[in-house]
């Protein structure tokens, strides 16, 4: 049995798992970006609710570029105070079991990769849309990192700059699901503007102003997927994070794509798009499939 943990910018999601990928036991609890201290203190929190002597070890899924040999992760995405530290070494102490740490993006691409939409798949990119977005690039049936492990990190994409003042926006920004249903919240009224499921029950129905919102988001998300595949050139883009589980989402951003096309006739793109298979799952399974073929040897099936 291994303990999986999903580090993300709202919540710390962990679950046991067995070698096979079946969730046991799943928890989650909010997250803290207030500094290193108050994240420890969940992490920590979050696994020893879950550990017990029937661990075999610890997988591990967080923002930020991961050095996966050295368990180091730099930068740190949503959690700038995680820039320098050595999570797996962090955890091996206090556990005691073999620890593996990969990216979050890199993950969800893993997960399709492993048992998702991604099976037999050589060239593909996940987007997780979640407070960013995350990047998963899989190039010749393997997970692309980078010489500065920065593959993938597509929050830091540029959107648009302004020529004076040379301020920048960003595709973490511009493509964040978390962001666009706030903004269509607060826009409705709602109380509680990060409630997704109401933000989408305005979508679904037709509201006007809900879907202006949602169609700013996906236009962004079109964009950059057209920008992708001149640059990579995938046989597939895969939509994941939790809202994926919403099939509007890949729909609409499949409809932006076309739209694009036909105001840019100069476009010879022709992008797949499909929806994760695992949604907001994908960073567990994928978390896991990193630390069987990094422990285990386990090889694709």
């Amino acid at each position: 049995m291994y303990l999986v943990v999903d580090i993300g910018g709202t919540l710390v999601k962990t679950a046991l798992m067995d070698r096979g990928g079946k969730i046991i036991k799943k928890d989650s609890r909010p997250s803290s970006r207030e500094n290193i201290e108050a994240f420890d203190k969940v992490l920590f929190a979050s696994i020893d609710a879950m550990y017990s002597e029937d661990v075999r070890g610890i997988a591990v899924s967080t923002p930020g570029a991961v050095d996966t040999d050295t368990g180091v992760i730099y930068n740190g995405g949503s959690f700038p105070f995680q820039h320098g530290v050595n999570m797996k070494a962090k955890l091996k102490e206090r556990y005691d079991v073999a620890v593996a740490i990969e990216n979050d993006g890199r993950c969800a691409a893993l997960a399709e990769l492993w048992l998702g939409s991604l099976k037999d798949k050589r060239d593909a990119i996940v987007l997780v849309l979640g407070s960013g977005v995350g990047g998963g690039i899989l190039m010749d049936g393997k997970v692309h990192h980078g010489r500065n492990l920065l593959a993938g990190e597509l929050s830091y994409v540029m959107d648009a700059v302004d020529p004076e003042s040379k301020k920048a926006a960003f595709f973490g920004s511009t493509g964040s699901a978390v962001n666009m249903i706030k903004h269509i919240n607060k826009e409705k009224e709602v109380a509680d503007i990060t409630d997704g499921k109401k933000a989408f029950e305005f979508i679904n129905a037709g509201d006007a102003a809900a879907n202006q919102i949602f169609d700013e988001f996906c236009l962004s998300i079109a964009v950059q997927i057209l920008n992708l595949q001149y640059i990579f050139d995938p046989e597939v883009f895969a939509i994941g994070g939790g809202i994926s589980a919403q099939p509007i989402v890949t729909e609409r951003i499949q409809r932006t794509v076309k739209e694009l096309k036909q105001a840019n006739p100069f476009h010879a793109a022709d992008p797949t798009i499909v929806s994760c298979h695992y949604q907001s799952d994908a960073n567990l399974y994928g978390a896991l499939y990193h630390y069987l073929t990094e422990h285990e040897k386990t090889g694709r099936n």
